[in-house]
């Protein structure tokens, strides 16, 4: 089968920062599908992991995690699909990646597709709205509830890179689902007009001081926040704007933060890592199946609307490696999708 893969780490540009290979089918056993991929998307842990974890002794190593699909062959265990069932999904850290034509995936991290996306629409959507909604629903806490009574009511959230393909969903989510007064960031016109369409009430930009941006706003200080990027720079920012007895939850990887400085607040600080469950088999585990689901239905009904940024084209190495390279350049807009071998 063809597939795209590296037998070491290279900056983007050197020629064999990704390369085009052959390599042999795999086969389903125990809850495992067999999927014949049809559209991946791109995002930043592909690009982490490509810069920061080598091959051991020169073998190939497969990446990519969101894709969407159709089932080829079932494992024996397997209880929730049948053959010919067209699935999306975000995969596993432990397991070789999605940028190859057939891919080995646990049945109970898999949703069914919507039937209202093509397979590239839908690829967009599963690694970035399952960390969206693990982070708003499970780790913050906020409650799913729109009516006058509303939990969320007279509260607000401040998403920190919202025009990205975590913040685009995670807006969304937000305005959708809850009561929540949505404040996003964004630096430039046209993804501070593509956050506005996706539901923020409020756009501020973050490279400027954002508490100084949110009290320009003239609103009280935000409840939680999702810091979805550059948390370092912003921490001591959000450390003042957030409200006492709020919350912060996180994605990226910001290194050493004191957090001491939100002891005098009684803030509390929330990780999310969307492989968390996959990469331990957590008891809960099928929570990922059962959330993709619900978020499919949700696109179906008219509700969320697909992320997609930009078609990149078929999957190839070639392509990838554009892909790569606009991640790493922090511009990109929504999701980045390829398409077929």
């Amino acid at each position: 089968m063809k597939a795209v893969a590296y037998r070491a780490s290279h900056p983007i540009d050197h020629a064999d920062a990704l390369i085009d290979v052959e390599l042999p089918e795999p086969t389903a056993a125990g809850r495992d599908l067999l999927v014949e991929v049809k559209a991946v998307s791109v995002n930043p842990v592909d690009t982490k992991i490509r810069k920061n974890v080598a091959p051991a002794g020169g073998e190939l190593k497969v990446i990519g995690w969101d894709a969407a699909g159709v089932v080829k062959a079932v494992g024996p265990d397997v209880t929730l699909f049948k053959v010919g069932d067209e699935v999306w999904y975000a995969g596993s850290l432990t397991r070789p990646g999605t940028n190859s034509e057939l891919h080995l995936v646990d049945e109970r991290i898999v949703g069914y597709k919507p039937k209202n996306l093509d397979f590239g629409k839908a690829a967009a959507l599963p690694l970035t709205a399952i960390t969206a909604w693990e982070l708003l629903f499970e780790r913050l806490g906020v409650s799913r509830d729109l009516g006058r009574e509303s939990s969320a009511a007279g509260k607000s959230l401040l998403v920190i890179g919202a025009a990205g393909g975590v913040g685009s969903i995670l807006v969304q989510l937000a305005r959708q689902l809850t009561g929540l007064t949505i404040i996003a960031t964004a630096s430039r016109p046209d993804t501070a007009e593509w956050v506005r369409q996706l539901g923020a009430h409020h756009v501020i930009d973050h490279s400027k001081p954002l508490n100084e941006e949110v009290k320009r706003l003239g609103l009280p200080p935000v409840n939680y926040v999702a810091a979805l990027n550059q948390t370092d720079k912003h921490f001591d920012a959000i450390a003042e704007l957030i409200a006492p007895q709020g919350k912060l939850g996180l994605i990226d990887d910001p290194g050493q933060l004191d957090v001491s400085k939100l002891k005098r607040k009684s803030v509390s600080l929330h990780w999310e890592f969307m492989f968390t469950r996959s990469m331990f088999e957590t008891a809960d585990m099928a929570q990922q199946h059962a959330l993709l689901n619900d978020v499919a239905q949700l696109v179906d009904s008219g509700v969320l609307k697909t992320t997609l940024g930009e078609r990149y084209g078929n999957i190839s190495a070639a392509n990838l490696k554009r892909a790569h390279a606009l991640i790493e350049s922090n511009r990109a807009k929504g999701k980045i999708v390829l398409e077929g071998f």
